[in-house]
């Protein structure tokens, strides 16, 4: 590929990256404890339901935050009761934190949701057979390149 046409290709693959994911996160599942809940929030919920219980230091490194907006981040789920902080056996000064079953319904919700709204974009946009089929080969090649 030349790069005239990686430029191209890479610019256009940003603006309708980030144009989608603005859409994407105004779509969460919203009752009375979680009507505040920010991106970072459900971020780490999304993280922790997908990875399992991590330490507070690993989950900042995982959403590349520091440690001290982290504790913040998991006191605001921990005040909605979609996670909860669990002392280290081995050592106390650690400190674990575990979606709860609250939290794994509003995630399971949310990707739902998301789901259903580009479900609804596609069915507007009437792809052909063929068009639908270069748009999920497509999706599996965005997704490598989110994954590396």
């Amino acid at each position: 590929m030349d790069a005239e046409r990686l430029h191209e290709t890479a610019t256009e693959l940003r603006l309708a990256t980030f144009r989608l994911a603005r859409r994407l996160r105004t779509v969460r599942a919203v009752d009375s404890r979680n009507a505040a809940m920010s991106d970072a929030q459900l971020a780490v919920l999304g993280a922790l339901r997908a990875h399992g219980r991590h330490s507070l230091t690993a989950l900042a490194d995982r959403e590349r935050v520091t440690a001290p907006t982290m504790s913040s981040v998991v006191t605001g789920l921990e005040e909605q009761g979609l996670a909860v902080r669990i002392p280290d056996d081995q050592d106390r000064r650690r400190v674990h934190v575990e979606i709860t079953p609250a939290g794994e319904r509003v995630v399971a919700e949310t990707l739902e949701l998301r789901t259903q709204l580009i479900m609804a974009e596609i069915t507007e946009l009437d792809l052909t057979a063929d068009e639908l089929t270069l748009l999920h080969e497509a999706s599996i090649l965005m997704r490598k390149l989110a994954d590396q």
